[in-house]
């Protein structure tokens, strides 16, 4: 027979419970993070709230992240706003600032790979081995780096295979590594941002534009974009962020540091990778069924792009020599062979 004296226990002790709880809540850490893509972005949807639900969960609730609404600033601004804490964390593309990130060039050089998840996490060792204590990275702390699997060769009108094909040909371009592959291969770069390539591509604006399999969808350019050049090792990549205000995670408990750890570095910037592997066959697949035109590179047009490349990571090396990576041919090396071994896996 339950008593009124164990009722009220059981009471006391739930409303206790209830207590403990609420204040946990309230006494929550509640970091907010600016994102400059759609809420139904795959970014968004597959990789975001991913995370921000594995923070809450690996912190027991203690620590939880507020997307919010809508980006504080444009997506070039983005690193800014979590190294001064405007937001504390956010997400963007270190090509948006070529200059402060000349280290990471390399990553974006043709026949970077088309292994998204092998180079992100190639690329998050070679951060952690040779830039982390780079002076362009103070301010945050890594989260995760990622790329987005090779960027290709999209004509609205042409097919493309052979070097002559380039030839004046106006490409929209979005970093100094796309810029100059054009311009060595003859093409007219345009700079804009993809989210222009529609209206770009519809005046005439430009011919063709740079984008993986995956964007051409997803930025729905289709209609506009009937000709697709794949490189085997990709023509270009990105390089890509996530990072937390400095302060603000220094700010966080032992605890919960210890516990945000375990999810974020290689294994985030895993997640980052699997997302567009993903994307990119599916978009492929969407592609031919709708008619367009899939043709890899010829052999003439991947030996120019080689040649270029050749050149590149030359003058890059000193650049980057320039901006404090005391190895930079090492670092470069040490990238390659570790994507080959991972995408060998």
């Amino acid at each position: 027979m339950i008593t009124v004296t164990s009722r009220l226990l059981t009471g006391a002790i739930a409303a206790t419970a209830f207590m403990f709880t609420s204040a946990q809540i309230s006494n929550a850490e509640v970091l907010t993070l600016s994102s400059w893509v759609p809420p139904t972005h795959f970014i968004h949807t597959d990789f975001l709230v991913p995370f921000t639900e594995k923070v809450a969960e690996a912190t027991e609730g203690r620590v939880t992240i507020t997307i919010l609404p809508a980006p504080l600033a444009s997506p070039p601004q983005h690193w800014e706003l979590a190294r001064t804490g405007v937001a504390d964390i956010t997400w963007g593309n270190f090509t948006y600032e070529p200059e402060r990130f000349v280290s990471m060039w390399f990553a974006e050089f043709p026949n970077a790979g088309t292994n998204a998840e092998a180079q992100s996490r190639a690329l998050w060792q070679s951060y952690e081995k040779y830039l982390a204590d780079n002076a362009a990275f103070d301010g945050v702390k890594m989260l995760a780096v990622g790329m987005f699997g090779g960027g290709q060769l999209h004509s609205g009108a042409q097919s493309i295979t052979q070097p002559a094909d380039l030839a004046d040909q106006k490409f929209r371009m979005g970093g100094p590594i796309q810029e100059k592959l054009l311009t060595a291969l003859g093409a007219v770069p345009v700079a804009a941002p993809a989210t222009k390539a529609y209206e770009m591509l519809e005046s005439g604006v430009i011919d063709g534009s740079l984008h993986t399999m995956e964007s051409v969808v997803n930025f729905r350019l289709e209609d506009v974009l009937m000709h697709h050049t794949v490189f085997p090792k990709g023509f270009y990549d990105a390089t890509f962020f996530v990072a937390m205000n400095g302060a603000k995670w220094d700010g966080l408990s032992d605890a919960d540091k210890a516990a945000i750890q375990g999810i974020i570095g290689e294994d985030l910037s895993a997640a980052w990778g699997k997302n567009f592997d993903v994307q990119s066959p599916a978009a492929v697949e969407k592609l031919a069924a709708a008619g367009h035109e899939i043709v890899e590179a010829s052999p003439e047009l991947i030996a120019a792009v080689d040649a270029i490349y050749t050149t590149m990571v030359a003058d890059w090396v000193d650049a980057a020599k320039a901006a404090g990576v005391s190895d930079p041919q090492a670092m470069l090396d040490f990238y390659n062979q570790t994507y080959t071994a991972l995408a060998g896996q």
